[in-house]
């Protein structure tokens, strides 16, 4: 169980440290996003929560409360992603609701790998 978590923590660390790094430096693929939810004045926040959620993704591989709550608040955050779609109206829902899931994912792993 716990490779698994292993393997699903990093790539996921690594995809989201991606995502905030293009936030960071002005992605315009990114921005064009942002821009149609009405978030681009949260994009430096956006980056912080994303890099915050891939530090407690690692750093939960060795504590596990850490992973799990890492795994929470991605879960919300991508939860907000999906609403922001939504009031906006724009139905690219896809990609939010797929690392959503990949959340769930992640702190349902570590909180597994704990217990077992």
């Amino acid at each position: 169980m716990f490779v698994a978590t292993l393997v699903v923590g990093i790539a996921f660390a690594a995809l989201l440290t991606v995502s905030a790094v293009g936030k960071l430096k002005h992605d315009p693929k990114q921005l064009k996003t942002l821009e149609r939810v009405g978030a681009a004045r949260l994009r430096p926040m956006l980056a912080f929560l994303e890099l915050a959620g891939a530090v407690g993704l690692l750093v939960g591989l060795l504590w596990w409360p850490l992973g799990v709550a890492a795994g929470v608040g991605l879960v919300l955050y991508f939860a907000g992603a999906i609403g922001a779609h939504l009031r906006a109206g724009d139905r690219m829902i896809l990609p939010p609701a797929v690392l959503l899931v990949v959340s769930l994912a992640a702190g349902a792993l570590r909180l597994a790998s704990a217990v077992s």
